[in-house]
């Protein structure tokens, strides 16, 4: 299997959006505080946010796992907590505060051992809002073993116009409307702050008392004058003397509280950043951010209105951390500093690191001490969301690490001779991971002008409501003609288009990035879009050296490749050639391989086909290109053995399933229906970037072949080539293939009334695991390997979970490695080429009949391991079908290798007086 490497690596972005409308349906409610509409204001973009619960990286806490993100825009705020162990039900409000504008960034969540307390500015009012602690939930609320309730669900009976929670912001001082930055905490005492500029320049405080005590909500303002009484300590910086203007205005606030105080930090126009303490009315510390810009002669003139302030507090060292952004005309800098405290509240910084950036266009910004990494959200020049993040400890080079971001669909579908046009799009609307619930019903409301409420559909009935909707605008436009049936093609292609694109431009819409959420604790990252929630997985070495842009290949540190450092260095050689291969494969070409893995011909003999088509079309000298990188490489064989070793999952393991620990509280981890789609798609991108890589090393080594000696590689190598590695190679391109096809097939919605009858008829084969769950079918869509992931994947959890070090219940969860071992877990088990036959097992137990049909043909030609159970497997369908004939001619086949296969193993019985299955009467004979 795959070694595990330490890399700076990057990233790939998996959706988390839920496919199951009933969950994701938002409760809607309203508050309408005593304030007018303000005609002619500014209007405020949309914005996101989330909170990870204090203890939700803790093994044995309630909160594991499990976390709240929002977004906002105009009046409303949309508020959704989600969890990867268990599906939580009534898990997305929307609160629409009348007459009023949500600032960005104005929704702060804190966290109480009782309560959740959601703090939210607008631009005429503060609020805040008690929840009930998950951990102090009732376990009577538990609905069943996959569901639970969410802290959203007696939200309705909240009231939203109770005094103590809502409060009007004053005209005089007044907030400064010219500015969005504001910030919100709870004090040691319970007590709800809200900081946000004033018209003077300082710094507005309104304190409400804590919510289970009366008291009178107040207000302060923090301004230069009052430490006027402090000038004569000689300490005070002379800066701040006199009066504030709007040089003075804070664009970017942050808190942080300490035993009995408040500290707030300022970043203001004038570049300078400002630490206040709240209790004392004091101000500590200035200094001025320009002093670390290399040149800074012309930013002084212009005001820094688009600076960023994030904090990051070291629990374990008691240290405070400052990430300041610094825009300017040419280009950002993040620059990183530590909070020095010297004798008499004397505060300084301490520079750690600058990083520059030529991205003009800075979404946000987060930093973690765990890992040391800066993440960075931009829009380019082309609206397009860039996402990198980089050391800023160690990263001498300035070298960010890329993430890979889903594209958006692709704006136009080529419709073949041969294609039904509903069927080809329906197909494409409907893939997993492809459009949204919301995308695909806006559309609709679209389509009908708007008329009818939008319902809660499961995925099903949505595809029907699709059909419908277009079906009826096709016979719209067909009433009063007699048209022919190559017109009506086309009238069927038009309309599905219209349809398709304004899909297109709603999902487009959905996918504009908002903000990051990086847990500080576990390190993971959650990219939030305005429609969905993504997570960021890393990848493993193999697809970051095949990813990577070009220039990150040149300057990789081959250390973390291999000891080895001539072979590092010809596996990043190799690398190269790979991707020369794959930038110069036309659409033609790669659709040859893909047929011929899908029509069971030979991948060698399709890769000598592209080589020769490559050489016969080589305008641009690739080859030659090509034939000079490998004579720089020392010995393209073993770096080639090197890759296959790495990507080959083919292994003895013991897969039983090992007994729970019930102490490490493992049945529920990654159990909910967000995890599931992201493990899955993990797998799909692993699949299919692997696929493409076997792809290319096949065309490489067939032109190694073509070579011969001019590639400066000996005869018994190239033999070696020939008679082991190729062969290896496309075994591996084909389990690649069949792995990304089951993570694309869908699975059929199988009522539990005949899954039930479906393993009565199994329980006379005595598997071991041919008990019905009580397992709910989701309303959304669902891959097979979905379906093998909930079904059988995680009862395995106990054993990837103690493999990975991280059973000390000390220790918090780690995104990264948990999410690596898994996905590494989880293709061991569908390899094809292992022993392990529980991927066709878990498809025949879920009648998932059709889909085992064709994975048992697509794996019969080429694979030598499972030949019975496959022929045992077939046999299956075909009784399922009808077709008994066929049933006996491949139960037969099976019969041979009855007692060499594990599965078929476990079918017969042959001790004495022990009873054998009818179906295998056949072993007798």
């Amino acid at each position: 299997m795959a070694a595990s490497v330490n890399l700076e690596r990057s990233y790939m972005e998996l959706i988390g959006a839920e496919r199951e409308t009933s969950r994701r349906n938002f409760r809607d409610l309203s508050l309408r505080p005593d304030v007018n509409l303000v005609i002619g204001g500014p209007k405020y973009a949309d914005c996101a946010g989330g909170y990870c619960y204090s203890e939700s990286s803790s093994l044995l806490s309630a909160t594991r796992n499990r976390f709240l993100h929002w977004t906002s825009y105009a009046d409303t705020l949309e508020l959704v907590e989600i969890s990867l162990d268990i599906n939580l039900v009534n898990n997305a409000v929307r609160l629409r505060i009348l007459n009023c504008s949500i600032l960005p960034g104005g929704v702060h969540i804190c966290e109480t051992p009782n309560n959740i307390v959601v703090l939210i500015l607008t631009n005429q009012t503060v609020h805040r809002l008690i929840l009930p602690h998950p951990s102090r939930m009732y376990r009577s609320e538990i609905i069943s073993d996959s569901h639970i309730q969410s802290i959203f669900t007696d939200i309705g009976k909240t009231n939203f116009h109770d005094p103590s929670n809502t409060y009007v912001i004053p005209a005089i001082p007044g907030r400064a409307p010219n500015t969005t930055a504001s910030t919100a905490w709870l004090s040691s005492d319970g007590e709800a702050l809200f900081a946000l500029p004033s018209i003077s320049g300082g710094i507005l405080v309104i304190k409400m008392p804590p919510h289970d005590m009366e008291g009178l909500v107040t207000i302060a303002e923090l301004k230069q004058s009052s430490v006027m009484q402090r000038l004569l300590t000689g300490w005070m910086p002379s800066s701040i003397r006199g009066d504030q203007g709007p040089a003075h205005l804070p664009v970017s606030l942050a808190v942080h509280t300490l035993d009995h105080d408040s500290y707030l930090f300022a970043l203001c126009q004038d570049h300078k950043l400002r630490m206040w303490s709240y209790k004392d009315q004091m101000c500590l510390m200035v200094a001025d951010m320009l002093e670390y810009v290399p040149v800074s002669k012309d930013i002084r003139q212009t005001a820094g209105t688009g600076h960023k302030l994030r904090l990051a507090f070291s629990e374990t060292l008691g240290i405070l951390y400052l990430g300041v952004y610094l825009h300017t005309p040419k280009q950002g800098q993040f620059c990183v500093f530590q909070l020095m405290c010297a004798e008499s509240n004397r505060y300084s910084l301490d520079h750690i690191s600058s990083i520059f950036t030529n991205q003009e266009t800075l979404i946000d910004f987060t930093f973690t001490l765990t890992s040391m990494d800066i993440w960075a959200l931009w829009l380019d020049d082309d609206n397009q969301t860039v996402v990198k993040h980089i050391n800023f400890e160690e990263n001498q080079a300035g070298q960010w690490n890329p993430v890979f971001v889903n594209p958006l669909p692709e704006d136009d579908l080529a419709i073949s001779d041969e294609q039904e046009p509903q069927e080809a799009y329906l197909e494409c609307l409907f893939a997993p991971g492809r459009f949204t619930i919301a995308a695909v019903q806006k559309a609709i409301q679209i389509l009908r002008k708007g008329s009818g409420r939008v319902l809660d559909l499961s995925w099903e009935e949505l595809r029907k409501d699709v059909t419908l909707t277009v079906e009826n605008e096709i016979q719209n436009a067909v009433i009063d003609y007699d048209v022919s049936q190559e017109e009506f093609r086309q009238i069927n292609i038009e309309n599905w288009c219209k349809f398709y694109t304004c899909c297109l431009q709603y999902q487009e819409t959905l996918s504009r990035p908002l903000a990051l959420l990086v847990h500080p604790d576990t390190n993971m990252v959650c990219l939030l879009r305005k429609g969905f929630l993504s997570f960021l997985a890393p990848c493993s070495l193999v697809e970051h050296l095949y990813l990577v842009p070009a220039e990150h290949l040149l300057t990789v540190d081959e250390s973390v490749i291999s000891d080895d450092i001539d072979a590092a260095s010809d596996i990043v050689n190799l690398i190269q050639c790979l991707r020369m291969i794959a930038d110069y494969i036309s659409e033609d070409m790669a659709y040859l391989m893909e047929s011929a893995c899908c029509h069971l011909q030979s991948p060698e003999r399709v890769a000598e086909q592209i080589l020769e088509d490559l050489i016969a079309n080589d305008i641009d000298n690739i080859m030659e290109n090509i034939q000079n990188k490998l004579q720089d490489t020392r010995n393209p064989i073993r770096a080639i053995g090197f890759l296959l070793q790495n990507m080959d999952y083919e292994t003895n393991a013991d897969m039983e399933q090992p007994q729970p620990n019930t102490r490490l509280n493992l049945s529920t981890l990654y159990g909910s229906i967000t995890a599931s789609s992201v493990v899955c798609q993990a797998i799909c991108k692993i699949s299919a970037t692997r696929f493409l890589i076997c792809r290319d090393l096949l065309i490489l080594q067939h032109l190694l072949l073509r070579l011969g000696d001019m590639a400066l590689i000996g005869a018994g190598q190239l033999l070696h080539s020939q008679q082991e590695l190729i062969p290896r190679a496309a075994q591996l391109l084909l389990s690649y293939y069949m792995i990304r096809w089951g993570s694309q097939c869908l699975a059929c919605a199988v009522p539990v009334d005949i899954l039930e009858s479906n393993l009565q008829h199994l329980s006379v084969l005595e598997l071991s695991d041919s008990q019905v769950e009580k397992r709910r079918y989701t309303s959304g869509i669902q891959t097979i390997v979905e379906l093998f992931f909930e079904d059988v994947a995680r009862k395995h959890f106990p054993h990837v979970f103690i493999q990975s070090g991280a059973s000390q219940l000390q220790e918090p969860l780690n995104w990264s490695d948990l999410i690596k071992r898994i996905t590494n877990y989880l293709l061991q088990l569908l390899w094809p080429s292992n022993p392990n036959f529980q991927f066709a097992e878990c498809l025949m137990r879920n009648c998932q009949y059709t889909q085992l049909q064709e994975y048992v043909r697509l794996l019969l030609p080429w694979c030598q391991v499972n030949v019975g159970s496959c022929h045992f497997m077939l046999a299956q369908c075909y009784l399922v079908a009808g077709e008994g004939h066929k049933a006996l001619d491949c139960f037969s086949q099976a019969a041979s290798e009855v007692e060499r296969e594990d599965f078929l193993e476990k079918l017969i019985r042959v001790e004495e007086g022990e009873s054998v299955s009818p179906r295998l009467q056949y072993k007798k004979k």
